[in-house]
């Protein structure tokens, strides 16, 4: 008589073994390690329950252990990046001083620097020209606000119509 070869459990040694591999990808990966324990207690799921099915009817099992392998190495690799990001949380209250007074000084320049911006928008239409300048320098527009209440009523530079 010959062995009749019974592959119970092949279909989910198959998902078990992409599951896993998924599962090391993503493990792999700073920061989006942590996420990989799901797809591995998945894998791993998969892997025992098509272990069990194909121990039951003597079918190969070596795509179910390599799947296991896999799912249960990827699970270490990621449940290990918890530790890491725990251990960096902790001490990141150390940098909090450093990190705040970092943002101030990049709010400061930003502030002095958008303060000292000057805008210039030239339009041209039809062989008429348009040009406006803005300027946002405090002193500049302090002294138009002089001018203006002085009855000083100059020409004004900031809209010219040229032809």
């Amino acid at each position: 008589m010959e062995d009749v070869q019974n592959n119970t459990g092949q279909n989910l040694g198959i998902a078990a073994l992409i599951t896993a591999i998924i599962t090391f990808v993503l493990a792999v990966i700073p920061c989006v390690g942590l996420i990989a324990i799901i797809p591995g207690i998945i894998a791993i799921v998969l892997a025992s329950v098509g272990l069990s099915q194909a121990a039951r009817n003597n079918s190969p099992r070596g795509m179910l252990i390599a799947g296991l392998i896999i799912a249960i190495i990827a699970s270490m690799i990621s449940f290990s990046q918890v530790f890491v990001a725990s251990k960096f949380a902790k001490s990141a209250d150390k940098w909090s001083g450093d990190f705040h007074n970092i943002i101030n000084d990049v709010q400061d320049n930003f502030i002095k620097d958008l303060e000292d911006a000057n805008i210039s928008i030239k339009v041209e239409s039809n062989g008429e020209k348009v040009e406006i300048n803005a300027s946002s320098n405090k002193k500049d527009q302090e002294q138009k606000l002089e001018d203006l209440e002085s009855g000083n009523t100059q020409k004004d530079d900031t809209l010219q119509k040229k032809k």
